[in-house]
Protein backbone atom coordinates (compact mmCIF):
# COMPACT_ATOMS: atom_id res chain seq x y z
CA UNK A 1 0.00 0.00 0.00
CA UNK A 2 2.81 2.39 0.85
CA UNK A 3 4.50 1.72 -2.51
CA UNK A 4 1.21 2.45 -4.31
CA UNK A 5 0.88 5.74 -2.50
CA UNK A 6 4.41 6.70 -3.53
CA UNK A 7 3.48 6.21 -7.15
CA UNK A 8 0.35 8.34 -6.92
CA UNK A 9 0.46 11.78 -8.53
CA UNK A 10 -2.15 14.48 -7.85
CA UNK A 11 -4.28 15.81 -10.68
CA UNK A 12 -3.76 19.37 -11.82
CA UNK A 13 -6.51 21.85 -10.82
CA UNK A 14 -7.83 21.90 -14.41
CA UNK A 15 -7.75 18.09 -14.48
CA UNK A 16 -9.90 17.96 -11.35
CA UNK A 17 -12.30 20.48 -12.89
CA UNK A 18 -12.80 18.34 -16.00
CA UNK A 19 -13.82 15.37 -13.82
CA UNK A 20 -16.69 17.26 -12.19
CA UNK A 21 -20.18 16.21 -13.38
CA UNK A 22 -21.01 19.73 -14.61
CA UNK A 23 -17.81 20.01 -16.69
CA UNK A 24 -16.94 16.39 -17.48
CA UNK A 25 -15.14 16.53 -20.83
CA UNK A 26 -13.97 13.82 -23.23
CA UNK A 27 -12.11 14.79 -26.41
CA UNK A 28 -13.12 12.80 -29.52
CA UNK A 29 -10.58 12.90 -32.34
CA UNK A 30 -11.47 11.14 -35.61
CA UNK A 31 -8.52 10.32 -37.88
CA UNK A 32 -9.62 9.23 -41.36
CA UNK A 33 -7.07 7.06 -43.17
CA UNK A 34 -6.62 5.98 -46.78
CA UNK A 35 -7.03 2.22 -46.29
CA UNK A 36 -8.90 0.04 -43.75
CA UNK A 37 -6.84 -1.37 -40.85
CA UNK A 38 -7.47 -4.97 -41.83
CA UNK A 39 -4.71 -6.28 -39.56
CA UNK A 40 -6.01 -5.23 -36.14
CA UNK A 41 -3.28 -7.13 -34.29
CA UNK A 42 -0.59 -5.22 -36.20
CA UNK A 43 -2.28 -1.96 -35.16
CA UNK A 44 -2.27 -3.09 -31.52
CA UNK A 45 1.40 -4.04 -31.80
CA UNK A 46 2.19 -0.53 -33.10
CA UNK A 47 0.24 0.92 -30.19
CA UNK A 48 2.11 -1.20 -27.61
CA UNK A 49 5.46 0.09 -28.90
CA UNK A 50 4.34 3.72 -29.23
CA UNK A 51 5.29 6.64 -27.00
CA UNK A 52 1.66 6.80 -25.86
CA UNK A 53 2.15 3.76 -23.62
CA UNK A 54 5.36 5.25 -22.24
CA UNK A 55 3.52 8.30 -20.98
CA UNK A 56 2.57 8.03 -17.28
CA UNK A 57 -0.87 9.64 -17.70
CA UNK A 58 -1.92 7.05 -20.28
CA UNK A 59 -0.78 4.26 -17.97
CA UNK A 60 -2.52 5.46 -14.80
CA UNK A 61 -5.90 4.99 -13.19
CA UNK A 62 -7.76 7.91 -11.73
CA UNK A 63 -8.29 7.10 -8.03
CA UNK A 64 -9.80 9.10 -5.15
CA UNK A 65 -8.25 9.16 -1.68
CA UNK A 66 -10.08 9.28 1.66
CA UNK A 67 -10.16 13.09 1.53
CA UNK A 68 -11.92 13.10 -1.85
CA UNK A 69 -8.88 14.25 -3.85
CA UNK A 70 -8.14 12.61 -7.18
CA UNK A 71 -4.75 11.05 -8.00
CA UNK A 72 -3.11 9.18 -10.86
CA UNK A 73 -1.98 5.66 -9.95
CA UNK A 74 0.28 3.68 -12.31
CA UNK A 75 -1.19 0.43 -13.61
CA UNK A 76 -0.63 -2.19 -16.28
CA UNK A 77 -2.36 -1.30 -19.54
CA UNK A 78 -4.35 -4.02 -21.28
CA UNK A 79 -4.38 -2.78 -24.89
CA UNK A 80 -7.19 -5.19 -25.76
CA UNK A 81 -9.49 -3.31 -23.36
CA UNK A 82 -8.62 0.04 -24.89
CA UNK A 83 -8.94 -0.84 -28.58
CA UNK A 84 -12.58 -1.36 -29.55
CA UNK A 85 -13.02 -2.84 -33.03
CA UNK A 86 -16.18 -2.36 -35.07
CA UNK A 87 -16.28 -4.29 -38.35
CA UNK A 88 -19.80 -3.40 -39.49
CA UNK A 89 -20.95 0.00 -40.86
CA UNK A 90 -22.29 2.41 -38.28
CA UNK A 91 -25.52 2.92 -40.22
CA UNK A 92 -27.86 0.65 -42.15
CA UNK A 93 -28.47 3.47 -44.65
CA UNK A 94 -26.28 2.67 -47.66
CA UNK A 95 -26.68 6.22 -48.97
CA UNK A 96 -25.06 7.92 -45.97
CA UNK A 97 -21.45 8.99 -46.47
CA UNK A 98 -18.61 7.76 -44.26
CA UNK A 99 -18.09 11.27 -42.84
CA UNK A 100 -21.77 11.63 -41.95
CA UNK A 101 -21.92 8.16 -40.37
CA UNK A 102 -18.87 8.87 -38.22
CA UNK A 103 -20.19 12.32 -37.29
CA UNK A 104 -23.50 10.80 -36.15
CA UNK A 105 -21.62 8.21 -34.10
CA UNK A 106 -19.41 10.83 -32.44
CA UNK A 107 -22.43 13.07 -31.76
CA UNK A 108 -24.09 10.23 -29.84
CA UNK A 109 -20.89 9.53 -27.89
CA UNK A 110 -20.53 13.21 -26.98
CA UNK A 111 -23.66 13.19 -24.86
CA UNK A 112 -24.12 9.61 -23.66
CA UNK A 113 -20.81 7.74 -23.26
CA UNK A 114 -18.37 8.73 -20.50
CA UNK A 115 -15.10 6.81 -20.25
CA UNK A 116 -15.02 3.96 -17.70
CA UNK A 117 -12.84 4.68 -14.65
CA UNK A 118 -11.65 1.09 -14.09
CA UNK A 119 -8.95 1.63 -16.73
CA UNK A 120 -6.83 4.62 -17.86
CA UNK A 121 -9.09 7.34 -19.25
CA UNK A 122 -8.67 6.76 -22.99
CA UNK A 123 -9.78 4.35 -25.68
CA UNK A 124 -9.50 3.87 -29.44
CA UNK A 125 -12.38 2.83 -31.70
CA UNK A 126 -11.36 1.22 -34.97
CA UNK A 127 -14.26 1.85 -37.35
CA UNK A 128 -13.06 -0.48 -40.07
CA UNK A 129 -15.96 -0.01 -42.50
CA UNK A 130 -15.34 3.75 -42.48
CA UNK A 131 -11.51 3.74 -42.46
CA UNK A 132 -11.52 5.83 -39.30
CA UNK A 133 -9.60 5.68 -36.04
CA UNK A 134 -11.50 7.44 -33.25
CA UNK A 135 -9.41 8.48 -30.25
CA UNK A 136 -11.37 9.21 -27.07
CA UNK A 137 -9.26 10.87 -24.37
CA UNK A 138 -10.47 12.46 -21.16
CA UNK A 139 -9.66 16.18 -20.95
CA UNK A 140 -8.20 15.58 -17.48
CA UNK A 141 -5.21 13.94 -19.22
CA UNK A 142 -4.25 17.09 -21.12
CA UNK A 143 -5.28 20.00 -23.30
CA UNK A 144 -5.42 20.25 -27.09
CA UNK A 145 -1.73 21.17 -27.47
CA UNK A 146 -0.58 18.24 -25.30
CA UNK A 147 -2.86 15.69 -26.95
CA UNK A 148 -2.17 16.79 -30.54
CA UNK A 149 1.57 16.66 -29.82
CA UNK A 150 1.09 13.13 -28.46
CA UNK A 151 -0.92 12.06 -31.52
CA UNK A 152 1.72 13.34 -33.93
CA UNK A 153 4.49 11.61 -32.01
CA UNK A 154 2.80 8.33 -33.01
CA UNK A 155 2.77 9.28 -36.73
CA UNK A 156 5.31 9.61 -39.54
CA UNK A 157 5.63 11.82 -42.60
CA UNK A 158 4.32 10.32 -45.84
CA UNK A 159 7.19 11.80 -47.88
CA UNK A 160 9.80 10.49 -45.41
CA UNK A 161 8.53 7.63 -43.19
CA UNK A 162 11.71 7.74 -41.12
CA UNK A 163 10.81 11.22 -39.85
CA UNK A 164 8.07 12.36 -37.44
CA UNK A 165 5.78 15.22 -38.51
CA UNK A 166 7.17 18.73 -38.34
CA UNK A 167 6.50 20.34 -34.96
CA UNK A 168 6.05 24.09 -35.00
CA UNK A 169 4.52 26.72 -37.21
CA UNK A 170 1.66 29.02 -36.38
CA UNK A 171 -0.42 27.56 -33.60
CA UNK A 172 -3.65 28.23 -31.85
CA UNK A 173 -4.25 31.42 -29.97
CA UNK A 174 -1.62 32.21 -27.38
CA UNK A 175 -1.37 34.86 -24.71
CA UNK A 176 2.14 35.69 -23.53
CA UNK A 177 3.00 39.05 -21.96
CA UNK A 178 6.70 38.37 -22.53
CA UNK A 179 6.30 39.10 -26.24
CA UNK A 180 4.91 42.60 -25.85
CA UNK A 181 6.95 45.72 -26.52
CA UNK A 182 6.21 47.58 -23.29
CA UNK A 183 5.65 51.36 -23.25
CA UNK A 184 3.63 53.75 -21.11
CA UNK A 185 0.71 53.74 -23.56
CA UNK A 186 0.83 49.96 -23.85
CA UNK A 187 0.88 49.60 -20.07
CA UNK A 188 -2.16 51.86 -19.74
CA UNK A 189 -4.02 49.79 -22.35
CA UNK A 190 -3.04 46.53 -20.64
CA UNK A 191 -4.36 47.77 -17.28
CA UNK A 192 -7.55 49.24 -18.78
CA UNK A 193 -8.48 46.26 -20.96
CA UNK A 194 -7.62 43.82 -18.17
CA UNK A 195 -9.90 45.62 -15.70
CA UNK A 196 -12.77 45.81 -18.22
CA UNK A 197 -12.52 42.15 -19.21
CA UNK A 198 -12.07 40.93 -15.62
CA UNK A 199 -15.25 42.81 -14.67
CA UNK A 200 -17.16 41.22 -17.54
CA UNK A 201 -15.73 37.82 -16.67
CA UNK A 202 -16.99 38.19 -13.10
CA UNK A 203 -20.43 39.36 -14.24
CA UNK A 204 -20.72 36.40 -16.64
CA UNK A 205 -20.16 34.05 -13.70
CA UNK A 206 -22.94 35.83 -11.78
CA UNK A 207 -25.74 37.21 -13.95
CA UNK A 208 -24.77 38.78 -17.29
CA UNK A 209 -26.20 36.72 -20.14
CA UNK A 210 -26.33 36.91 -23.94
CA UNK A 211 -29.72 37.73 -25.44
CA UNK A 212 -31.59 34.65 -26.65
CA UNK A 213 -31.21 33.81 -30.34
CA UNK A 214 -31.79 30.80 -32.59
CA UNK A 215 -28.42 29.35 -31.47
CA UNK A 216 -28.69 29.90 -27.68
CA UNK A 217 -28.35 27.07 -25.18
CA UNK A 218 -28.52 27.15 -21.38
CA UNK A 219 -28.76 25.16 -18.18
CA UNK A 220 -29.32 21.45 -18.92
CA UNK A 221 -28.71 21.67 -22.67
CA UNK A 222 -25.57 19.53 -22.26
CA UNK A 223 -27.94 16.55 -21.83
CA UNK A 224 -29.84 17.15 -25.07
CA UNK A 225 -29.28 14.97 -28.17
CA UNK A 226 -26.59 16.20 -30.58
CA UNK A 227 -25.82 16.44 -34.25
CA UNK A 228 -22.40 16.98 -35.78
CA UNK A 229 -21.46 18.57 -39.10
CA UNK A 230 -18.15 19.55 -40.71
CA UNK A 231 -17.14 22.78 -42.41
CA UNK A 232 -13.96 22.63 -44.47
CA UNK A 233 -11.69 25.56 -45.31
CA UNK A 234 -8.60 25.81 -47.49
CA UNK A 235 -5.82 27.53 -45.56
CA UNK A 236 -4.72 29.22 -48.80
CA UNK A 237 -8.16 30.88 -48.97
CA UNK A 238 -7.83 32.05 -45.36
CA UNK A 239 -4.36 33.44 -46.14
CA UNK A 240 -5.71 35.41 -49.10
CA UNK A 241 -8.24 37.04 -46.76
CA UNK A 242 -5.56 37.56 -44.10
CA UNK A 243 -3.35 39.48 -46.55
CA UNK A 244 -6.24 41.79 -47.47
CA UNK A 245 -6.53 43.08 -43.88
CA UNK A 246 -3.42 44.76 -42.49
CA UNK A 247 -1.62 42.73 -39.79
CA UNK A 248 -4.45 40.18 -39.59
CA UNK A 249 -3.91 36.59 -38.43
CA UNK A 250 -5.58 33.30 -39.26
CA UNK A 251 -7.48 33.55 -35.97
CA UNK A 252 -8.78 36.99 -37.03
CA UNK A 253 -10.04 35.43 -40.26
CA UNK A 254 -11.59 32.51 -38.36
CA UNK A 255 -13.54 34.82 -36.06
CA UNK A 256 -14.58 36.93 -39.03
CA UNK A 257 -15.91 33.76 -40.68
CA UNK A 258 -17.74 32.76 -37.49
CA UNK A 259 -19.31 36.23 -37.14
CA UNK A 260 -20.31 36.41 -40.80
CA UNK A 261 -21.58 32.81 -40.89
CA UNK A 262 -23.65 33.20 -37.73
CA UNK A 263 -25.14 36.43 -39.08
CA UNK A 264 -26.15 34.64 -42.29
CA UNK A 265 -27.63 31.72 -40.32
CA UNK A 266 -29.60 34.04 -38.01
CA UNK A 267 -30.94 35.83 -41.10
CA UNK A 268 -32.26 32.48 -42.32
CA UNK A 269 -33.78 31.59 -38.94
CA UNK A 270 -35.27 34.96 -38.03
CA UNK A 271 -39.10 34.95 -38.10
CA UNK A 272 -40.61 37.01 -40.90
CA UNK A 273 -41.13 40.58 -39.81
CA UNK A 274 -38.82 40.22 -36.82
CA UNK A 275 -35.37 41.22 -37.99
CA UNK A 276 -32.43 40.73 -35.64
CA UNK A 277 -31.15 44.01 -34.09
CA UNK A 278 -28.05 45.22 -35.93
CA UNK A 279 -24.88 44.78 -33.89
CA UNK A 280 -26.39 42.18 -31.53
CA UNK A 281 -23.60 40.62 -29.49
CA UNK A 282 -23.07 36.84 -29.44
CA UNK A 283 -20.34 35.76 -27.00
CA UNK A 284 -18.03 32.81 -27.44
CA UNK A 285 -15.77 31.06 -24.94
CA UNK A 286 -12.28 30.17 -26.15
CA UNK A 287 -9.36 28.39 -24.48
CA UNK A 288 -5.99 30.11 -24.87
CA UNK A 289 -2.61 28.38 -24.70
CA UNK A 290 -0.56 29.87 -21.83
CA UNK A 291 2.67 27.96 -22.46
CA UNK A 292 5.77 30.09 -23.19
CA UNK A 293 5.98 28.55 -26.67
CA UNK A 294 2.88 28.68 -28.86
CA UNK A 295 1.89 25.83 -31.15
CA UNK A 296 2.76 22.14 -31.04
CA UNK A 297 5.81 20.99 -29.11
CA UNK A 298 8.19 18.08 -28.84
CA UNK A 299 6.47 15.46 -26.72
CA UNK A 300 9.49 14.89 -24.45
CA UNK A 301 9.57 18.60 -23.61
CA UNK A 302 5.97 18.36 -22.49
CA UNK A 303 6.61 15.24 -20.40
CA UNK A 304 9.79 16.65 -18.82
CA UNK A 305 8.79 18.12 -15.46
CA UNK A 306 11.68 20.64 -15.66
CA UNK A 307 10.51 22.03 -18.99
CA UNK A 308 8.79 25.40 -19.13
CA UNK A 309 6.12 23.76 -21.33
CA UNK A 310 4.80 20.93 -19.20
CA UNK A 311 2.24 18.28 -20.06
CA UNK A 312 -1.31 18.80 -18.85
CA UNK A 313 -3.92 21.55 -19.08
CA UNK A 314 -2.18 24.90 -19.38
CA UNK A 315 -4.72 27.35 -20.75
CA UNK A 316 -6.78 30.37 -19.82
CA UNK A 317 -10.30 31.32 -20.83
CA UNK A 318 -11.30 34.24 -23.04
CA UNK A 319 -14.73 35.69 -23.72
CA UNK A 320 -14.76 36.55 -27.43
CA UNK A 321 -17.73 38.52 -28.75
CA UNK A 322 -18.91 38.47 -32.34
CA UNK A 323 -21.69 40.71 -33.69
CA UNK A 324 -24.69 40.20 -35.91
CA UNK A 325 -24.79 42.26 -39.09
CA UNK A 326 -27.48 41.86 -41.73
CA UNK A 327 -26.94 40.51 -45.22
CA UNK A 328 -25.24 42.77 -47.73
CA UNK A 329 -22.47 43.83 -45.36
CA UNK A 330 -18.94 43.92 -46.76
CA UNK A 331 -17.58 40.50 -45.71
CA UNK A 332 -14.08 41.89 -45.03
CA UNK A 333 -15.61 44.18 -42.38
CA UNK A 334 -16.28 41.08 -40.28
CA UNK A 335 -12.55 40.29 -40.29
CA UNK A 336 -11.61 43.88 -39.48
CA UNK A 337 -14.01 43.95 -36.52
CA UNK A 338 -12.72 40.56 -35.35
CA UNK A 339 -9.12 41.79 -35.56
CA UNK A 340 -9.92 44.91 -33.50
CA UNK A 341 -11.57 42.78 -30.81
CA UNK A 342 -8.81 40.15 -30.70
CA UNK A 343 -6.05 42.80 -30.59
CA UNK A 344 -7.63 44.21 -27.43
CA UNK A 345 -7.92 40.75 -25.93
CA UNK A 346 -4.23 40.08 -26.68
CA UNK A 347 -3.28 43.26 -24.81
CA UNK A 348 -5.24 42.26 -21.72
CA UNK A 349 -4.29 39.75 -19.03
CA UNK A 350 -7.73 38.14 -19.15
CA UNK A 351 -6.46 34.65 -20.00
CA UNK A 352 -3.71 34.48 -17.31
CA UNK A 353 -6.18 36.01 -14.83
CA UNK A 354 -8.82 33.36 -15.54
CA UNK A 355 -6.20 30.63 -15.09
CA UNK A 356 -4.92 32.03 -11.78
CA UNK A 357 -8.39 32.69 -10.40
CA UNK A 358 -9.53 29.19 -11.35
CA UNK A 359 -6.45 27.76 -9.64
CA UNK A 360 -7.15 29.86 -6.53
CA UNK A 361 -10.83 28.87 -6.34
CA UNK A 362 -9.87 25.20 -6.76
CA UNK A 363 -7.29 25.48 -3.95
CA UNK A 364 -9.49 27.38 -1.50
CA UNK A 365 -12.98 26.03 -2.18
CA UNK A 366 -12.50 22.82 -4.14
CA UNK A 367 -13.52 21.65 -7.61
CA UNK A 368 -17.29 21.68 -7.00
CA UNK A 369 -17.53 25.48 -6.64
CA UNK A 370 -15.03 25.98 -9.48
CA UNK A 371 -17.15 23.80 -11.78
CA UNK A 372 -20.32 25.72 -10.82
CA UNK A 373 -18.68 29.05 -11.73
CA UNK A 374 -17.39 27.68 -15.06
CA UNK A 375 -20.78 26.15 -15.79
CA UNK A 376 -22.49 29.50 -15.21
CA UNK A 377 -20.07 31.25 -17.57
CA UNK A 378 -20.91 28.70 -20.27
CA UNK A 379 -24.66 29.01 -19.61
CA UNK A 380 -24.44 32.81 -19.93
CA UNK A 381 -22.61 32.75 -23.28
CA UNK A 382 -23.57 31.29 -26.66
CA UNK A 383 -20.83 29.11 -28.13
CA UNK A 384 -17.48 27.41 -27.52
CA UNK A 385 -14.64 27.58 -30.03
CA UNK A 386 -11.11 26.17 -30.18
CA UNK A 387 -8.41 26.11 -32.84
CA UNK A 388 -5.51 23.66 -32.69
CA UNK A 389 -2.80 23.56 -35.32
CA UNK A 390 -2.05 20.20 -36.91
CA UNK A 391 0.83 19.00 -39.10
CA UNK A 392 1.73 20.99 -42.20
CA UNK A 393 2.63 17.96 -44.28
CA UNK A 394 0.75 14.72 -44.97
CA UNK A 395 1.32 12.05 -42.32
CA UNK A 396 0.70 8.34 -41.86
CA UNK A 397 -0.45 6.33 -38.87
CA UNK A 398 0.86 2.76 -38.57
CA UNK A 399 1.91 3.05 -42.22
CA UNK A 400 -1.56 4.18 -43.35
CA UNK A 401 -1.78 7.68 -44.95
CA UNK A 402 -4.04 10.10 -43.05
CA UNK A 403 -6.71 11.94 -45.10
CA UNK A 404 -8.03 14.31 -42.44
CA UNK A 405 -8.23 14.95 -38.70
CA UNK A 406 -11.42 16.13 -37.02
CA UNK A 407 -12.01 16.73 -33.34
CA UNK A 408 -14.80 17.64 -30.96
CA UNK A 409 -15.60 17.18 -27.27
CA UNK A 410 -18.38 16.20 -24.89
CA UNK A 411 -21.52 18.29 -24.81
CA UNK A 412 -21.69 21.55 -22.88
CA UNK A 413 -24.66 23.79 -21.98
CA UNK A 414 -23.90 25.58 -25.25
CA UNK A 415 -26.12 24.57 -28.15
CA UNK A 416 -23.15 25.30 -30.44
CA UNK A 417 -19.61 24.01 -29.96
CA UNK A 418 -16.92 24.40 -32.63
CA UNK A 419 -13.44 22.86 -32.79
CA UNK A 420 -11.05 23.48 -35.69
CA UNK A 421 -7.94 21.46 -36.57
CA UNK A 422 -5.69 22.20 -39.53
CA UNK A 423 -3.93 19.48 -41.50
CA UNK A 424 -1.85 19.64 -44.69
CA UNK A 425 -3.34 22.88 -45.97
CA UNK A 426 -6.96 22.24 -44.95
CA UNK A 427 -8.83 23.18 -41.77
CA UNK A 428 -11.81 21.12 -40.60
CA UNK A 429 -14.29 22.83 -38.26
CA UNK A 430 -16.46 20.36 -36.35
CA UNK A 431 -19.82 21.91 -35.47
CA UNK A 432 -21.54 20.09 -32.60
CA UNK A 433 -25.09 21.28 -31.93
CA UNK A 434 -28.09 20.51 -29.75
CA UNK A 435 -30.34 19.25 -32.51
CA UNK A 436 -33.58 20.46 -30.89
CA UNK A 437 -32.20 24.02 -31.06
CA UNK A 438 -30.11 23.85 -34.26
CA UNK A 439 -31.69 21.02 -36.28
CA UNK A 440 -29.72 21.74 -39.46
CA UNK A 441 -25.96 22.04 -38.65
CA UNK A 442 -25.08 21.42 -42.31
CA UNK A 443 -26.84 24.69 -43.19
CA UNK A 444 -24.71 26.44 -40.56
CA UNK A 445 -21.59 24.74 -41.97
CA UNK A 446 -22.51 26.03 -45.44
CA UNK A 447 -22.93 29.54 -43.99
CA UNK A 448 -19.37 29.41 -42.65
CA UNK A 449 -17.91 27.99 -45.88
CA UNK A 450 -19.76 30.52 -48.04
CA UNK A 451 -18.64 33.33 -45.72
CA UNK A 452 -14.99 32.47 -46.36
CA UNK A 453 -15.55 32.25 -50.13
CA UNK A 454 -17.26 35.67 -50.10
CA UNK A 455 -14.33 37.11 -48.13
CA UNK A 456 -11.86 35.56 -50.56
CA UNK A 457 -13.69 37.12 -53.54
CA UNK A 458 -13.76 40.51 -51.78
CA UNK A 459 -10.07 40.23 -50.93
CA UNK A 460 -9.12 39.35 -54.52
CA UNK A 461 -11.27 42.21 -55.84
CA UNK A 462 -9.64 44.65 -53.40
CA UNK A 463 -6.18 43.48 -54.50
CA UNK A 464 -6.97 43.97 -58.21
CA UNK A 465 -8.34 47.45 -57.63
Amino acid sequence: MEEAMERDQPLTPAGRLFLQPLMNQVINCAVVVEFPFDDVEAFKAELRSSILLQHPRFCSLMVTDSFGREHWRKTQVDVDRHVIVRHQPLSDDIHISDDDAVNDFVADLSVSSPLPTDKPLWEIHLLLAHKTVLFRVHHALGDGISLMSMLLSCCRRVDDPSQPPTIGGVGAASSSPRRRAWSVSTLVKVVWYTLIYILEFSLRALCLRDKTTAVSGGDGVELWPRRLASARFRLDDMKIVKRAVADATINDVLFGVISCGLSRYLDIKSPKGKAMPEGLRITGVAMVNLRPQAGLQEIWKLINSKSGSRWGNKFGMLLLPVYYHSGGSDPLQFVKRAKTMIDKKKLSLEAPFSYKVGDLVMSLFGPKLASILNYRIVCNTTFTISNVVGPREEISMAGNPVKNIRTTSSSLPHALTMHMVSYAGVADLQILVAKDIIPDPKVLADCFQNALLEMKEAAEAATKS
